[in-house]
């Protein structure tokens, strides 16, 4: 009898183990890292994907110009670097993210990040955050350089809500007017060939190394973003679904 209400009591805990287990990977918030080339889509894909999934996407470059325009801590150290010519350190950044992604309560829903690890640093950085807690996967969306020149040189962005649109692959449905919010569009000053080459270097001496990084952990997946938007973002949902 006292076998049999061990093997008994072994049994519910085993169960009660085997739930808790199902229930804290089912309940895990998912972190997307969006990478890829200046011009891959990341931004357009990350803004549908947010959507999609309903979390959120946090563009590190956009939540730079907000800090420095709120002139917050954060930002004006930020600021008073970039005025000298020198380079954010990672710290900043890192600690200029994780606060938004505190402050707003992304930590339990989780979300999308658009520009963000750009270094080794900042990619162990983001690991050290998030520990196990999360599931995380990198999607790397390669792209030929030919393309990156066509897209670059096409794209609009909405002053107010940071909508992107492309003169010939997506266009507004009002020449020169945000589908969304109804605010004008406008070309960055930086989407020009010349600059997209400098970019490219920058990226492919920095952030290129983060592929090894995340091939190593095993989470990185590759899309073909030379096809359509339609069929890239099906591609890209389907295997971050997976």
């Amino acid at each position: 009898m006292k076998n049999i209400i061990l093997l008994f009591i072994l049994v519910i805990v085993a169960i009660a183990g085997l739930k808790t287990y199902r229930n804290a990977k089912e309940e895990k918030p998912l972190v997307v890292i969006m990478m890829g080339a200046p011009g891959a889509g990341k931004g357009a894909h990350a803004q549908d994907l947010s959507k999609t999934l309903n979390i959120a996407h946090i563009s590190t470059g956009d939540l730079f110009r907000e800090n420095i325009k709120n002139e917050t801590q954060l930002g004006n150290m930020a600021k008073d670097l970039m005025d000298k010519g020198l380079l954010v350190p990672d710290k900043i950044a890192v600690d200029m993210l994780f606060k938004h992604i505190r402050d707003n309560g992304f930590d339990k829903t989780g979300y999308i990040l658009d520009g963000f690890p750009r270094t080794l640093i900042q990619a162990k950085a983001l690991d050290e955050r998030l520990a196990r807690d999360y599931k995380k996967i990198a999607v790397n969306l390669s792209i030929d350089e030919e393309k990156l020149v066509q897209r670059i040189t096409g794209r609009l962005i909405c002053k107010s809500c940071a909508a992107s649109y492309h003169k010939e692959n997506l266009p507004p449905k009002q020449d020169g007017i945000c589908d969304n919010c109804s605010d004008e569009l406008y070309q960055r000053d930086d989407d020009t060939e010349e600059v997209l080459k400098t970019r490219l270097e920058a990226y492919n001496k920095d952030t290129k190394p983060l592929l090894d990084y995340y091939q190593n952990k095993k989470i990185l997946k590759d899309i073909d973003s030379n096809d359509t938007k339609e069929v890239v973002f099906e591609n890209l949902l389907n295997t971050v679904k997976s």
